[in-house]
């Protein structure tokens, strides 16, 4: 594997809000990451290079649990917040697991995220600010 989790981690720290996610993506693809899955329930977040070798950080926080009614719109609305800056990641978490979000996978390549429900059926796709 090109990079570890504790380099992801230490890039990870430098992020304060949302405003902040693009020189984190930026950062992490320089060490090697293709693409990402996050796991909103605990947090765990498993990363891939290219060799789609990978490496995962383990639950990171007590668990939730994910509605099985996904609320696109108000999970639209709460994102926009986070995005501006205006939620924390643990408070952005707990909205996607109150609106049916089960998590988002991140692809480095193609500069998107993929939102996805507990059935995995994609429900938002959004261009990563570059």
């Amino acid at each position: 594997m090109k990079f570890t989790v504790e380099q992801i981690k230490a890039e990870h720290q430098k992020v304060k809000s949302g405003a902040d996610f693009p020189q984190y993506i930026q950062a992490i693809k320089h060490l090697g990451v293709s693409h990402y899955t996050v796991y909103v329930s605990d947090g765990n977040t498993q990363y891939f290079d290219t060799d789609n070798e990978s490496g995962h950080t383990g639950k990171k926080y007590d668990n939730l649990s994910v509605s099985e009614n996904l609320n696109l719109e108000q999970f639209k609305t709460r994102l926009k917040l986070h995005q501006q800056g205006g939620t924390d990641y643990l408070t952005f978490c707990s909205d996607c697991a109150e609106n049916g979000v089960e998590g988002w996978k991140m692809d480095l390549n193609d500069m998107t995220c993929t939102y996805f429900d507990k059935k995995e059926n994609e429900i938002l796709v959004e261009q990563i600010p570059g």
